[in-house]
């Protein structure tokens, strides 16, 4: 079962064909909200709102590791991440869609692993390449087959939030090496990995970043919405076809 998490942009699914909501559990506290069950395109899949489904949780506040536990444990096989970011390498232009290859974490005080029982053993992953390669040309391959055009690699840049970043710190993550800039990338990709959980994303860049193009005195956030709500329509097509392989 695929397991499709949704950031700004997309707290729900309007192509699911619900079949059950299920309020979940963990041992890290509750998930963001309840899981929701379905299919899209004959495949099995579980929907969770990683804002919650009133968009009322910010970045910082998320509780990713009973959101990664919960759609574990309700036997979700792969994850597929969508967040909006913003676009730091010229390409990366609000609208397009970005299937990001590797990351920079700029976060900090965030519950980022499993692994801080006292009583537990310690287990060191390997992130060497922090988004599964085989989710990752599920994405790019249905994205072709959908007749939708994605950006194939991006180093994605996740920073605390809630508020934007200022122009000098999109020019360090530049200079870092970063082409989008995001708030809920990180811990989640490295909580999946650590729940052995095929993990990939699709960013959608709904702005440049802080600095960039139309942002260089501000980000303009009556656009941004739009953006985001034309773009979702093209990650659904994806979804849809991904679903029916």
């Amino acid at each position: 079962m695929l397991a499709i998490i949704g950031g700004s942009g997309l707290t729900q699914l309007s192509t699911l064909e619900v079949l059950r909501r299920e309020v979940a559990r963990t041992p890290y506290g509750e998930p963001s909200g309840a899981l929701t069950f379905g299919k899209l395109a004959g495949g099995e899949v579980v929907f969770l709102a990683r804002h919650g489904y009133g968009h009322t949780i910010p970045p910082h506040r998320v509780n990713y590791r009973a959101n990664l536990w919960a759609l574990k444990a309700a036997g979700a096989g792969s994850v597929i991440s969508v967040a909006s970011v913003g676009g730091i390498r010229p390409d990366c232009v609000p609208g397009a869609l970005v299937v990001p290859n590797q990351i920079l974490d700029y976060t900090w005080g965030r519950a980022h692993t499993f692994s801080d029982d006292l009583d537990m053993l310690v287990r060191h992953i390997d992130f060497t390449l922090p988004y599964d390669e085989g989710m990752r040309r599920r994405i790019l391959d249905s994205a072709h087959e959908a007749g939708e055009e994605v950006i194939d690699g991006a180093v994605y840049a996740a920073t605390q939030g809630p508020r934007l970043e200022t122009a000098a710190e999109i020019d360090r993550f530049e200079r870092d090496g970063a082409d989008v800039v995001g708030m809920t990338g990180m811990p989640e990709a490295a909580l999946a990995r650590e729940l052995e959980l095929p993990y990939a994303a699709i960013n959608v860049v709904a702005n440049y970043a802080a600095g960039r193009e139309a942002s260089a005195q501000s980000v303009h956030f009556e656009r941004v919405e739009q953006v985001l709500r034309e773009a979702m329509l093209r990650v659904r097509n994806v979804l849809t076809r991904l679903c029916r392989q």
